[in-house]
């Protein structure tokens, strides 16, 4: 019998980092120059799923032979595509992370441990600054009802943020996106990941309810800030296909909450809103469009 010698046993990471990309080259490169400098590099695993890109991202592999890409023949929607990335993760913490992100050396390194000494804790998330190190995104406060029904309708989930202190070493959030959000997987697991009754919308909403439903925490650590850059990116499909995509998965994410009534009457009322907007003659070749896709329970997750 061959016996191998410790020191060549590739030991496991503590993190992974899950990265959903579409048609974000640039950005994806820029995203990963600044991981590889992560400090210790050996303690990260980078996965990326490319979610059905049509411009260089599928090459980048090439450049950044230490990341895993997976690559989607279509565009699966964030959801789909993210459970598909998490299911193969080996870290014991899971670094949703947006391919417009930079982070510095020791940002992954700096949440994990703050992670593994707060055992009520279930997710830790930096601060996110724009360019000009000025706040470019808060957590906010998670969404009720009518709250989401104000922010289909207007097309955006304009919450009101939370204030936070930016002196202190950690402050309890709610709802922060997951532009940078680092979760231990044995939770992301145990909820059987995320819900893909969701398509584009709303999982990240879900993921935030369920821990704090189960009586955790999510801290943000403002000492700990991740550069996020400019990012227009919109997911493939025209506007009916994504305004219908919120309504249903805000639909699930009320019947979850309040009932299968809750989310059904909610769903009937985008539909309706849309035939009366139709009727009213504003757009009515996208309201009609956006009707059935509603009805029907259409969402972006690479089944149409």
């Amino acid at each position: 019998m061959t016996m191998v010698q410790s020191n060549e046993i590739e030991a496991e990471p503590i993190t992974s980092v899950l990265i959903v990309s579409h048609n974000s080259a640039a950005s994806l490169r820029r995203c990963l120059t600044s991981i590889e400098g992560s400090i210790p590099r050996q303690q990260v695993e980078v996965i990326v799923v490319d979610n059905g890109s049509t411009d260089a991202s599928p090459h980048l592999d090439t450049e950044f032979p230490n990341a895993t890409f997976l690559r989607l023949p279509r565009y699966f929607g964030f959801t789909k595509a993210a459970n598909i990335g998490a299911r193969t993760a080996k870290g014991d913490y899971l670094l949703f992370l947006s391919p417009a992100a930079e982070i510095e050396p020791d940002t992954i390194s700096r949440l994990a441990s703050y992670l593994a000494s707060d055992p009520d804790a279930v997710a830790v998330c930096p601060l996110l600054v724009d360019e000009s190190g000025q706040t470019a995104s808060s957590p906010r406060a998670l969404p009720d009802c009518d709250s989401i029904a104000s922010a289909w309708r207007s097309g955006r989930a304009s919450f009101a943020p939370m204030p936070i202190d930016l002196s202190a070493t950690a402050v309890a959030v709610d709802y922060p996106q997951l532009e940078a959000l680092l979760v231990r997987k044995q939770f992301v697991r145990g909820m059987n990941y995320l819900d893909e009754r969701y398509g584009e919308s709303w999982s990240d909403a879900e993921l935030c309810y369920r821990i704090r439903s189960a009586g955790r925490t999510i801290l943000l650590l403002p000492q700990v800030r991740v550069v996020l850059h400019p990012d227009n990116r919109q997911a493939p499909g025209n506007e009916a296909e994504v305004s219908a995509d919120s309504a249903v998965g805000a639909s699930v994410f009320i019947s979850k909450r309040k009932g299968f009534l809750a989310g059904l009457k909610f769903r009937l009322g985008a539909a309706l809103y849309s035939l009366g907007q139709a009727f009213l003659l504003k757009d009515p070749g996208f309201q009609f469009s956006r009707l059935s896709k509603i009805l029907s329970g259409q969402k972006i997750d690479g089944s149409h």
